[in-house]
């Protein structure tokens, strides 16, 4: 074999080899996982700005999500952003705020994962009030109240609004690991 054909065959192999990667990454990224980052301190102290999470979307087509949850979700005012927040009441479950605790069915929420435990109302849903959570949507918060922008100022994160669940932390190297309901 000439010095030519076994070039050409070589940089074939090499195309071959890199079209093969690049549609499995596409496959992979389009349907399966997709890189998020954390943009702000709404999550603290679970996630931290500059924060980088790998996200599952998968799971939600074939199975519900869960209370307690961390999700990823288009935001509702600018479709643009992506959201990260803890899902807090499901479909058909009230919530109700109170200065200390959220209560879900009248069932305070326990939540270990806030640093603080005072909630402040927003302009959807303010102290004392009670809601009902509509068919296919969700009450998320974040776990940094008082520095959060949620379902307290407006409202429902619906269903079809998420991209996915958190699954894995992969940056920072030193807190990399799998995303558990409560940290």
């Amino acid at each position: 074999m000439s010095f030519f054909k076994k070039a050409g065959s070589i940089f074939l192999d090499i195309i071959e080899t890199i079209v093969i990667a690049l549609a499995i990454f596409v496959i992979v990224y389009l349907f399966l996982f997709q890189p998020h980052q954390v943009d702000g301190n709404s999550m603290f102290p679970s996630f931290h700005d500059g924060d980088y999470l790998l996200t599952d979307k998968i799971s939600y087509h074939l199975s519900d999500p869960k209370r307690d949850d961390v999700v990823i979700f288009t935001a509702p005012r600018n479709e643009d952003y992506d959201y990260i927040k803890r899902i807090i009441a499901l479909p058909g479950e009230m919530v109700k705020l109170e200065e200390e605790k959220i209560l879900i069915n009248n069932n305070p929420l326990k939540q270990p994962y806030l640093n603080e435990k005072i909630t402040f109302g927003g302009n959807f849903l303010k102290i004392g009030e009670e809601i009902i959570v509509p068919e296919d949507n969700y009450f998320v918060l974040g776990d940094n109240r008082n520095h959060s922008s949620d379902s307290r100022d407006w409202g429902f994160v619906p269903k079809d609004n998420i991209i996915g669940k958190a699954w894995l932390k992969y940056w920072p190297l030193n807190d990399m690991g799998l995303i558990t309901k409560i940290p």
